[in-house]
């Protein structure tokens, strides 16, 4: 074979690699997070690399569907969460 042919086929099978890995949800934290904020309340699940990675991203996933706007959405992620449940710890 020649060598730009090969070349090509190595970039293809080490994008491909990262692609599966990247899938294989190797995220150390799973955590479901309930937030209430002006009388509404929702729940959503996240994972993450650390504790707090998976924390934030939960409440802001759950915020996003109860909150409009920029000052609701930072008040809706400042507020205490009503239930937290950690899935993969």
């Amino acid at each position: 074979m020649k060598k730009p042919i090969v070349v090509g086929i190595l970039i293809v099978a080490v994008i491909l690699g990262v692609i599966v890995y990247s899938s294989l949800n190797l995220a150390r934290y799973r955590v479901e997070v309930c937030v209430a904020y002006n009388g509404l309340s929702n729940c959503r699940t996240a994972s993450g690399e650390t504790e707090d990675n998976a924390m934030r991203s939960a409440k802001s996933n759950a915020c996003a569907a109860i909150a409009s706007g920029v000052t609701g959405t930072i008040g809706c992620e400042g507020a205490t969460p009503t239930r937290v449940t950690w899935l993969k710890k």
